[in-house]
């Protein structure tokens, strides 16, 4: 037969659960302050334009609609603005992702001369800001006949510092002797990058994957400067041309927004995960 719970224990148990209470109850408050501008975001995108500045409806709408969705693919090419950008982040992160490995396989396990060097000029580059540079990269590609295109979006945005530092760090407790026994049995650099290094730091790849998508997604000086023509336009720069003085495109804005901010939303949820063990790992040594 089980032992009877005597008074201490059951003050002990009634604490506990009341710990956990408060804890999930700070947890849902916490939760609720941080996700409040994108709760406050898709109320207000759902909102007549009629209730935009009606004291009755100044949180939640009266008669929500989602028109406004509908709407703003019919005033703008939203779609398109969706589909340049998905292009561009999508093809920044796989460009990134494979110069990044290369960059640190060559740190890593090559020797060459000024090897230190260059991998301290290539950190060295994290500290300008990207707007010091902006005025001479856009001189350059015009120079190149590429301004007001989806490649110019891309070409300046190929290599990633932050993201070769992060693949050196994840390479850093690698053995040099398994290396050294793949080139005697005739594996190529390539090989031995691709095929044994790439799924020793998936997390390290899934860390760059999320942070290269959101840095290409999120865009905004580059795009403005670069492009002029409504087909090779991003969504950021398509949404901020909604915005006006009246109520119905103010209540459109938002809601091409909240439709922009699916894409970013859903890889920050699928790989934060990823996210945390790469940027955390080699943190902790043994």
């Amino acid at each position: 037969m089980q032992a009877p719970i005597n008074a201490t224990d059951k003050r002990y148990i009634r604490r506990r659960k009341l710990g956990r209470f408060a804890l999930i109850v700070l947890n849902v408050i916490a939760w609720l302050i941080i996700m409040f501008p994108l709760i406050y975001a898709f109320l207000m995108a759902i909102k007549p334009s009629g209730e935009l500045y009606d004291p009755n409806s100044v949180l939640f709408p009266q008669n929500p609609t989602l028109s406004n969705f509908v709407d703003v693919f019919d005033i703008a090419p939203i779609g398109r603005y969706i589909m340049n950008s998905l292009i561009v982040a999508v093809s920044i992160t796989l460009l990134q992702i494979t110069t990044s490995i290369l960059a640190a396989f060559a740190f890593r396990f090559l020797n060459f001369k000024g090897k230190g060097i260059i991998y301290g000029l290539i950190l060295s580059t994290m500290m300008i800001p990207g707007e010091a540079v902006i005025i001479s990269q856009f001189l350059m590609v015009s120079g190149w006949g590429l301004t007001d295109s989806i490649t110019v979006l891309i070409i300046p945005f190929i290599v990633s510092a932050f993201n070769i530092f992060l693949c050196v760090q994840a390479l850093e407790n690698f053995p040099y002797e398994i290396y050294e026994s793949a080139k005697i049995d005739g594996c190529s650099d390539f090989r031995f990058a691709f095929t044994m290094v790439l799924p020793l730091i998936k997390p390290t790849i899934g860390a760059m994957a999320v942070q290269s998508f959101l840095a290409g997604w999120n865009m905004y000086m580059w795009p403005l400067l670069v492009t002029n023509d409504d087909s090779n336009r991003t969504v950021q720069i398509g949404i901020s041309m909604l915005n006006s003085v009246d109520s119905q495109s103010l209540v459109l804005m938002v809601a091409g927004i909240v439709i922009c901010m699916i894409p970013s939303l859903a890889i920050f949820i699928v790989g934060q995960r990823n996210m945390i063990k790469g940027l955390t790992s080699g943190a902790v040594k043994g």
